[in-house]
């Protein structure tokens, strides 16, 4: 759905189409990244290799600094040790913790790819890094946990379109599309073809995966086990039929689909 609507010209789709295109694309983007992460990981244990996490549930953030503490950790560090702290990090005046933070995410945009695209992608998240250490992080701490988490939400998305599109000129029609409008060529029932039962169970699970659902419940059930032994039981075979089952809709899916490789294996 993601790589259908991108690669149409803003101006032919519809407003509601391009918000769900660029939602699409923000669970997309995490789930293709963190669950190679969590592949690495595993595979690395196989070989005696101890890798550490690379993600923590970002899209719980409530501000964009909360974010890259969660998103893509090890990169986030090695930029915070190796360029962020000798440049003087926050042990400098005002002006050049400013200036810090833009070189850093500067580099951030630039390591991802040689592309105005990129180099945007990181100075929006730099650029609300410097407002939240200014004072945004003391207004948003007077406001409601939702409001917190809609702003981080809304900027990381937007922050997205430049990270999707092929060019600036595209970002920006995107942009355009997104917040005025357009006149499309197709209408918006064209995007409910997109909604077979399968999708929506997708939609569903990528969102909730995208948040503590499972680990509640999990964490409830082995509480629930303490006092039942069977539960526990009963836990292991659902997982384990949950594992083949979707193995096998991944597979039919790989079998009837074109060639889709990871969206960061070009980084």
């Amino acid at each position: 759905m993601v790589d259908d609507f991108f690669s149409r010209s803003p101006a032919e789709i519809p407003m509601l189409t391009a918000w769900i295109g660029i939602i699409g694309y923000t669970l997309q983007v995490y789930h293709d990244f963190a669950g190679y992460s969590d592949m690495a990981i595993g595979l690395g244990k196989m070989l005696g290799f101890n890798f550490p996490e690379n993600f923590n549930f970002p899209y719980l953030a409530k501000s964009i600094g909360q974010f890259w503490q969660r998103w893509h950790i090890t990169l986030s560090t090695w930029f915070k040790n190796y360029l962020y702290f000798p440049l003087g990090g926050s042990r400098c005046s005002s002006k050049r913790v400013l200036l810090n933070l833009y070189i850093v995410f500067f580099c951030t945009g630039l390591w991802h790819g040689a592309s105005w695209n990129f180099v945007i992608w990181g100075l929006i998240h730099g650029t609300f890094l410097v407002l939240e250490r200014f004072g945004l992080n003391r207004l948003l701490s007077k406001s409601f946990g939702f409001v917190q988490h809609f702003y981080a939400l809304f900027v990381i998305s937007i922050s997205r379109v430049f990270f999707r599109a092929d060019d600036l000129s595209s970002a920006m029609d995107y942009m355009k599309t997104l917040f005025c409008g357009s006149t499309p060529t197709i209408s918006n029932i064209y995007i409910y073809g997109y909604f077979s039962l399968d999708f929506i169970l997708i939609f569903i699970i990528a969102i909730l995966a995208s948040t503590k659902f499972f680990e509640v419940i999990n964490n409830k059930i082995n509480k629930l086990a303490q006092k039942y032994a069977f539960v526990l039981h009963l836990k292991y075979v659902c997982v384990t039929l949950g594992i083949i089952f979707l193995l096998f809709i991944i597979i039919n899916q790989l079998v009837i689909g074109s060639y889709n490789p990871f969206i960061y294996y070009r980084f």
